[in-house]
């Protein structure tokens, strides 16, 4: 396991003035998010007497579901009574991390298995929801970092076909039931990485009892390499392919009418998504853990992929949707 130090950081306050931070993400080329966060008024999160004054900086990637995210905390810690810089819609997972590390954000939500692999350096991930948490967590605090327990929400690969084919393929539900399909119906759409990568199909299919390349198995005349627009695109039509790599809390997939398939023997990594502190900034201000910890428990794979459908599909705007979800959970009015 590679652990990455963190640099010593300024802390003056929680993210010390405003308007340095501000300059600090601008000079490392971060964007800013939307400028738009609606009011609300305080349901089951209460006003804190200790926020008042307290500052802190949220931040979030420049995706969906990390823009519906990033605009929840947002509103969260406003409705508490702290002084929110929005930098949601940071471009790019790296970025955001280290505006993280280096103390330049307070807050933002994070996948276990991307800070596993991509920003700890881990090849291999670890089986098991609670035991990546935990693995993720306890090396992070070399980075002066703070996990909170992850949400139920797993934002990870799996492959979907369309729902009017499953009757088709025998009732297919599990990737186990692959191998039981005639070598012709089992075509896949993917995209360029996932089709090499060994956390990706070759793996995959190994762990289901199939090869790639293997004429009895998965023939690589039956694999299509697509961009992942094209991939969900592809799925619904099955002329290209019959199953698509896709993310399991994508909004397509409800658009689309896909079903996915069951990842029974757990062969890709866990990508629960939690909330992480600045360690410093916390230890400031450790009342912003309890107003996430009540939010966090109801961010399901489910609700998920309902509220980035209402961005994707729909249009809508991802601050309207995470303030009427609140909402509809009682935690602001």
């Amino acid at each position: 396991m590679t652990v990455i130090p963190a640099p010593r950081r300024r802390r003056a306050a929680v993210v010390g003035a405003l308007a340095a931070a501000s300059l600090a993400l601008t000079g490392c080329g971060l964007g800013g998010a939307s400028s738009f966060t609606p009011v609300a008024e305080p349901g089951s999160i209460m006003v804190i007497p200790e926020a008042e004054g307290a500052k802190v900086a949220v931040g979030s990637k420049n995706f969906t579901e990390q823009l519906i995210l990033g605009k929840i905390a947002v509103i969260a810690l406003q409705t508490a009574g702290y002084t929110v810089l929005d930098r949601t819609n940071i471009p790019g997972s790296v970025p955001a991390r280290q505006a993280l590390v280096k103390g330049e954000t307070d807050f933002q939500w994070e996948y276990t298995g991307t800070a596993w692999i991509t920003y700890l350096g881990n090849e291999t991930p670890i089986a098991g929801d609670e035991a990546q948490y935990d693995a993720v967590r306890e090396a992070d605090v070399a980075n002066e970092l703070t996990w909170l327990p992850p949400a139920p929400m797993n934002n990870t690969y799996a492959f979907a076909v369309r729902e009017e084919a499953v009757p088709e393929l025998g009732g297919i539900t599990d990737l186990s039931q692959l191998k039981d399909l005639p070598v012709e119906e089992r075509t896949l759409c993917v995209e360029s990485e996932f089709a090499s990568r060994t956390d990706g199909l070759p793996g995959m299919l190994e762990a289901y009892g199939l090869t790639l390349g293997d004429p009895d198995g998965v023939p690589r005349d039956n694999v299509r390499v697509l961009d992942t627009g094209a991939v969900y695109t592809a799925a619904d039509a099955g002329e290209l392919c019959n199953f698509g790599e896709v993310f399991t809390t994508d909004g397509r997939i409800l658009a689309l009418d896909l079903a996915v398939l069951t990842d029974s023997e757990k062969f890709f990594p866990s990508y629960n998504v939690a909330p992480v502190f600045d360690t410093p900034a916390l230890e400031e201000n450790p009342e912003m853990a309890g107003v996430m910890e009540q939010i966090t428990p109801k961010i399901t794979s489910d609700i998920m992929l309902e509220l980035n459908a209402r961005v994707d599909v729909d249009g809508e705007d991802p601050a309207d949707v995470a303030y009427d979800w609140m909402r509809s959970e009682g935690f602001v009015e």
